[in-house]
């Protein structure tokens, strides 16, 4: 966590203190605006920084995320290690556009050696609207707390209708069966209604996954994918290249 948040999330600060944050804050959010301008249509990839490439999970999202490419779709992820290598590694396979929306940590913040563009930023909330922002559907593969963290929040703007309904894939149905049954127990407890679990797409099959993200994505919004567009320079903006 950046020290300027950490401070802004102690309590109420000098009103000084505040106004600086909230500047920070608008300054990470044009970079990023203006470093994304013309990538595209994306799909973004949730998932661990912690597998290596010799694991299960890492070779299923590198090649899913390979046939979600080939539809024309810029793929994006956090650009770090792990699950979101992969994701930008089987875009990279197929010449299609590879984004990455890093974050500062600790650990796990260096961005992985597949991005044609990236970000790099400080504030996690920035980052999270940077990777909806341009996305038409959601890959979750098997991770932490901060994958679940994006899951549900992207989950919740769809289901309240604060965005469109952009399909979500879940994929490791083994991983996470027990996510499945407490969203069923959702559905029980009449926490949720129950058409909200046609929202989500369990699947281990990346055929499947193709074919939800087309129906659900390319048709539904009738998506015209085309190459990113030449850049204006207006305001820094950079096409990126492949």
């Amino acid at each position: 966590m950046h020290k300027s948040e950490k401070k802004f999330l102690e309590g109420p600060s000098s009103r000084f203190s505040e106004l600086v944050f909230a500047f920070r804050v608008f300054h990470q959010l044009i970079v990023g605006l203006r470093k994304l301008h013309f990538i595209g249509p994306c799909v973004t990839v949730f998932g661990s920084a912690r597998f290596n490439e010799d694991h299960p999970f890492y070779k299923l999202t590198r090649e899913v995320s390979a046939e979600i490419a080939k539809l024309g779709f810029a793929i994006m992820t956090g650009g770090g290690p792990g699950i979101m290598e992969a994701a930008n590694r089987g875009a990279k396979d197929v010449n299609a556009l590879s984004i990455g929306c890093n974050i500062v940590l600790p650990k796990e913040q260096k961005h992985n050696a597949y991005l044609d563009s990236y970000v790099t930023l400080d504030y996690f909330f920035v980052r999270k609207e940077l990777l909806r922002k341009y996305s038409f559907a959601f890959i979750v593969m098997p991770g932490g707390f901060g994958t679940l963290d994006e899951f549900f929040e992207a989950l919740t703007l769809i289901q309240t209708h604060k965005t469109k309904t952009f399909p979500i894939v879940i994929m490791g149905v083994d991983y996470h069966k027990f996510l499945l049954e407490h969203i069923k127990q959702m559905v029980q407890e009449k926490t949720i209604n129950e058409e909200d679990l046609h929202l989500i797409l369990f699947t281990d099959s990346k055929e499947e996954a193709v074919q939800h993200i087309k129906k659900h994505s390319i048709d539904a919004f009738n998506l015209k994918l085309k190459k990113a567009k030449r850049a204006m320079w207006l305001l820094g903006e950079k096409k990126p290249t492949t």
